[in-house]
């Protein structure tokens, strides 16, 4: 994967809450996709499957992006590390900056007023959201009680060391586009379809779950030619390894996968949250082969794979 050198990143998609203000520049190909242990166990509203975002969690917290005690955002690190595309082919961190940029411009396009964009949060150990606190063991999750997506960037090497995916700048943008995914649901209202806590192989959370790795797919299809602010694309290329790798990625965080390598080896399809690895890797392909985020009603079908 590879982005625009002379293309300018715009920083302000993200609030950096790590403590310093991060900034840890990382090379490319340090990072990869990763799911800690207990991921697929996170509850359901931290992956934007909960049925109102949690009211009660979001009458704690308030206004959008509401800071937990002690906690502030400071991007003024990563406004000077990140300024073209130049760094994001540098750096893990202003990759992540690119993709969000990326991303949001592409659902901007596909869904028009009915897109709010809405910020990713670096967060570093841990961080206190409106449906709750959370550590870097959480993983990657989205929060609709505030509308927040929020990662600890040491998520990418988890991945690569735990779960023995390939990883790579791409498996990481994939990650970041799952979760933007659980935001374009819940502002469609698509997660409130599902009972937040349901489990099982043809659950609304597993469909929940499936059509974010869908919608990840429809915008790789497009990532090449979504403009930025200066009309040219961010991304200017993505590469049959580059989906492999996210294949592989998705192969590594399914529910069997993860109960059988890293559980108890038994594999119980009744406490599925995601999918299976066959799924996840079936509905990112139907997005990235489509293109069309109608394909991806994983809600209309009775053959989730």
């Amino acid at each position: 994967m590879r982005y625009r050198e002379s293309g300018r990143l715009d920083t302000s998609g993200v609030q950096d809450r790590r403590r310093g203000g991060g900034g840890r520049g990382l090379a490319v190909g340090g990072g990869g996709l990763g799911l800690v242990g207990v991921l697929v166990l996170v509850l359901v509203q931290f992956l934007g499957g909960g049925g109102d975002g949690g009211g009660a969690a979001s009458a704690l917290g308030g206004q959008l992006g509401s800071l937990g005690e002690g906690q502030t955002a400071d991007n003024s690190q990563l406004e000077q590390q990140c300024r073209t595309g130049a760094d994001a082919n540098d750096s893990v961190d202003c990759a992540i900056v690119a993709d969000i940029e990326s991303l949001q411009d592409y659902w901007a396009g596909v869904l028009g007023d009915r897109y709010v964009p809405t910020d990713t949060v670096f967060f570093s150990g841990s961080v206190q959201t409106s449906c709750g606190g959370a550590t870097s063991g959480s993983g990657p999750f989205y929060c609709p009680a505030d509308q927040l997506v929020y990662i600890d960037l040491t998520f990418f090497e988890t991945l690569q060391e735990q779960f023995g995916a390939e990883g790579g700048l791409f498996v990481n943008a994939y990650v970041l586009a799952h979760e933007y995914g659980h935001h374009v649901q819940n502002l469609l209202g698509i997660n409130r379809q599902v009972t937040p806590g349901e489990t099982g192989p043809d659950s609304g959370t597993v469909r929940l779950e499936l059509q974010a790795d869908c919608f990840a797919g429809t915008w790789a299809n497009h990532a090449e030619t979504v403009p930025d602010e200066s009309g040219e694309p961010l991304i200017a290329e993505i590469t049959a390894d580059d989906i492999d790798r996210a294949l592989d990625a998705a192969g590594r965080i399914g529910d069997d996968f993860i109960q059988r390598e890293l559980g108890g080896g038994t594999v119980d399809q009744d406490a599925f949250t995601h999918g299976s690895s066959e799924q996840r890797q079936l509905w990112f392909t139907t997005g990235y082969e489509t293109g069309d985020v109608q394909a991806c009603d994983t809600f209309a079908t009775d053959d989730l794979g």
